[in-house]
């Protein structure tokens, strides 16, 4: 009988080479969180160059979002088809021209269709990373090889910000954009050379000379060699393509239920990302102020991922996440509150980055477990996808509940709200995960007998 490399990679000690390549991906968040976050920070600029209005600019802002969600959903599923590997090559270079384009625009028309573009290509990076951090960790770390490679967003949001401050000062926002593309093309070089393809894959799918790429992974990852390829077996079935494979053998509902997870956490993230400066102006701080309270949000993130990684290394990232989610909902209401004493609204800022970051993560640890190989970066684009939706649509709700004189107070509570609801289908997702993880177990030993 073959022997099982993942097993076995599952119960060894993480050595040098399976963190270097989870650098790899938390270097690949870096440059997506700065290639995310570039439109925030040129707003400004850009609106006062062409003298654009509020849904201009926020068309322009919404761009990005629009593409991750497209590709998250239209271009992660490729990943299983032709390689984690690959994919994140093509999408780099996505970015890096499209990044690079942006820098020489006419208009905002042109503008809009590159940021478009550019969001293809970061969701397709986020899902692939997302997988391959974990595929290349063991079942002990695996929440926080996840969770690490995820605080690369929160990273590339926060020292993006202090460089494009200080581009634009000097250069003007058009170089921001070729700052961006330049160091994304930097990236694609540095990940052509150093990042490996996924030993999953390699055992599912088994492309030309399988065999030799996996024994050369097994010797840097110090596994056993294999003399010759596991046999994979083909259902009688005709299978299911697509993302009709998350929908059948059992993971129909877990797929429902992390979709909705996702689409709660994300609709709850990005109001307090986006709205967060404007509405404590509103109520009493100065721009300034304002401002200082999102990045300290932002800053208090690169801290959350970490933290929900090394508490699930001990308890089941279901359970921290659920613990997670609770607390940010109990955070939010006090943090809407506290806007009269400027030392505590700071200080709670960074606690809210923090939790909320770290729930972003937690789910980014999660998804991986629910899905096979053969179908992981679709399951997980998909989620990533169909959370961006609420994510678009978070501050466009946020804005129309403004209008109607709401009060912050109000406001902040409904948006705890979702976090609440996240708790529900968190702890569904985990109930459903494992029973459904049981009886493969089940089958798996009864083949094997």
């Amino acid at each position: 009988m073959v022997q099982n490399p993942r097993e076995e990679m599952n119960n060894k000690a993480m050595n040098g080479y399976q963190w270097f390549v989870i650098i790899i991906c938390i270097l690949l968040n870096v440059i997506d969180g700065f290639d995310v976050l570039v439109m925030a920070f040129t707003a400004s600029s850009v609106s006062a160059e062409w003298s654009l209005s509020g849904s201009q600019l926020g068309m322009l802002l919404s761009a990005g979002l629009f593409g991750m969600g497209a590709g998250s959903l239209f271009l992660a599923p490729w990943a299983d088809k032709i390689g984690r590997r690959p994919l994140i090559l093509l999408c780099l270079l996505i970015c890096g021209v499209s990044m690079i384009a942006s820098s020489i625009v006419q208009n905002a028309t042109q503008l809009g269709i590159l940021r478009f573009i550019t969001g293809l290509g970061i969701g397709g990076i986020l899902a692939s990373s997302n997988v391959i951090a974990s595929e290349y960790a063991s079942s002990r770390w695996r929440s926080l090889a996840v969770s690490l490679q995820s605080t690369g967003y929160a990273i590339g949001a926060t020292i993006g910000g202090m460089i494009a401050i200080a581009l634009i000062s000097h250069f003007g926002w058009r170089s921001v954009f070729l700052a961006g593309g330049l160091t994304t093309m930097t990236m694609l070089f540095v990940a052509f050379f150093t990042l490996p393809e996924s030993l999953d894959y390699l055992l599912v799918k088994q492309p030309k000379n399988a065999l030799e790429r996996i024994n050369t992974l097994c010797q840097r990852i110090g596994l056993s060699r294999l003399s010759q390829l596991p046999e994979v077996l083909i259902p009688s079935a005709q299978p299911k393509i697509g993302i009709a494979k998350l929908f059948s053998a059992g993971l129909g509902l877990q797929t429902i239920f992390l979709w909705l997870s996702f689409f709660c956490v994300m609709f709850g993230f990005y109001f307090v990302m986006s709205w967060t400066p404007k509405i404590l102006s509103a109520n009493g701080m100065t721009t300034e102020q304002g401002v200082t309270a999102g990045v300290l949000i932002s800053a208090g993130g690169m801290f959350g991922a970490a933290l929900i990684g090394l508490i699930s290394a001990r308890i089941r990232v279901f359970y921290v996440q659920a613990a997670f989610l609770a607390l940010t909902a109990a955070l939010i209401l006090l943090f809407v509150n506290s806007t009269g004493t400027l030392t505590l609204a700071f200080i709670l800022s960074v606690l809210l980055g923090v939790l909320s970051n770290g729930c972003v993560a937690g789910l980014y640890a999660m998804s991986p477990s629910i899905y096979e190989a053969d179908v992981r970066a679709t399951g997980v684009g998909s989620a990533i996808g169909f959370g961006r939706i609420g994510g678009i649509l978070s501050p466009l709700v946020a804005g129309t509940f403004l209008d109607t004189g709401i009060s912050s107070l109000t406001l902040y509570g409904y948006y705890a709200g979702a976090f609440i609801l996240a708790i529900i289908t968190v702890l569904s997702l985990s109930k459903l995960q494992a029973k459904h993880t049981a009886q493969l177990n089940f089958q798996n030993s009864a083949v094997s007998s």
